[in-house]
């Protein structure tokens, strides 16, 4: 399903920057082990066990670049994966499983909130939503987060394939709804399968409209 319109060469163009050598190149615990900034990055959060990996893996096409795993939280760490070209990726940790310790969620909360305020090179943050549940008061938390940041989000929904297809769009708009009353979250809602591959072409084609909007804005400073 597609609830964006992009243009061909959008979608060539986004077919070309996923298509590289992608590997893993750092791992980040505290603030004061982040990689310096170099390429631009996305990042992309939700809660756990909602598909980060699976996505990941999709958008790249690499069956295991990103750990899958049945274990929520597994997660603990800013993980970031380059190609040597324009963009990194990063998979931020799960949020929204209660088993993890406390000290434990009050550590990633420092270092996701320290990584969104410091990353000049942080272009936007894709939320993702398990299709089959819609946004919940956990998600909620972290628009909260990722509004005081001032962090462009747009929301993903993630096992499209799992929904029948009148309740996915009825899923979209109630989800489009919700986020009407967050002034940092882009209006639009694309919804994907990473086992399926849906949307892995509309992302794509975000991401490069993304960087192509971004070099002109610099352009135009």
């Amino acid at each position: 399903m597609t609830t964006a319109d992009f243009t061909r060469d959008e979608i060539e163009t986004g077919k070309r920057l996923f298509n590289g050598d992608w590997q893993f190149f750092a791992a980040a615990s505290s603030p004061e082990s982040l990689p310096k900034m170099r390429a631009t990055e996305i990042a992309f959060a939700g809660r756990s066990n909602v598909g980060k990996s699976s996505l990941i893996n999709a958008l790249t096409s690499r069956k295991a670049l990103a750990r899958t795993s049945r274990t929520p939280g597994r997660t603990q760490e800013l993980i970031f994966f380059s190609a040597s070209g324009p963009l990194t990726l990063v998979d931020m940790p799960g949020y929204g499983y209660a088993a993890a310790a406390k000290s434990k969620i009050a550590a990633w909360t420092d270092l996701i909130e320290q990584y969104l305020h410091g990353r000049a090179n942080l272009a936007r943050v894709y939320v993702l939503v398990d299709a089959r549940h819609g946004l919940k008061d956990t998600d909620d938390a972290t628009f909260k987060v990722l509004g005081r940041a001032a962090v462009s989000y747009q929301v993903l929904l993630t096992k499209a394939d799992e929904v029948k297809p009148s309740e996915l769009a009825t899923r979209v708009g109630e989800v489009e709804a919700g986020l009407a009353k967050w002034p940092s979250a882009f209006p639009t809602v694309l919804a994907t399968s990473g086992r399926e591959g849906t949307g892995i072409q509309d992302v794509r084609a975000a991401v490069a409209r993304l960087l192509n909007e971004r070099k002109a804005d610099s352009s135009r400073k």
